[in-house]
């Protein structure tokens, strides 16, 4: 069975960084495109970053571009999202999400076939 589990979420203050882990169990996460979705309280769940395993292109929301990346260790099975100079408006669930179909990376969007269970992160001003 697919499974995706985030970790390091937590409470960090504005300026700070954050690096959050996806542990992947029950398939080669290298042959899969790979993404970092996050859901603010009352908004929908959105595209932070997502790479494809064909080329290793990376999509960056606009929001997070130069402060946020996104990477992967073939070896461990998992995927990283490093978050620096981290905002309040960071705050949110972030959730990493798999899905065998390389053209989901291009697109970063809300479609993903395989979520983890979200971590909180929270950024106090």
């Amino acid at each position: 069975e697919v499974q995706l589990v985030e970790s390091g979420g937590g409470l960090v203050q504005a300026g700070g960084s954050l690096r959050l882990s996806c542990a992947a169990s029950g398939f080669t996460l290298d042959d899969y495109a790979i993404g970092w979705f996050r859901q603010a309280p009352g908004k929908e769940r959105e595209g932070v970053s997502c790479m494809s395993y064909s080329d290793r292109s990376t999509y960056y929301a606009d929001s997070v571009k130069d402060r946020f990346f996104i990477s992967r260790d073939n070896a461990k099975n998992t995927v990283y999202l490093q978050m620096n100079s981290l905002k309040p408006e960071d705050t949110a669930v972030y959730f990493c999400a798999a899905d065998p179909i390389t053209e989901r990376a291009w697109y970063c969007a809300d479609n993903f076939g395989s979520w983890g269970q979200g971590t909180q992160v929270t950024v106090s001003s």
